[in-house]
């Protein structure tokens, strides 16, 4: 459960976020990793959190 940051209210999860072709994410020192995040949305004011979760919070990190 992701609680909203500007509210409080509790966020509705597993949106997909779509830009194209994924999104690519450079860590210092590690080559690109292409990822696809996941959106929460807040049903009260609308705020939207994107993250990466499993697998794919793992690509990121090795």
């Amino acid at each position: 459960m992701r609680k909203c940051i500007r509210c409080g209210a509790e966020m509705e999860e597993d949106f997909a976020f779509t830009g194209g072709y994924g999104n690519v994410i450079r860590k210092k020192g590690f080559s690109a990793k292409a990822v696809y995040p996941k959106a929460a949305v807040c049903p009260v004011c609308g705020e939207i959190s994107l993250y990466v979760e499993g697998e794919k919070l793992d690509k990121l990190t090795k």
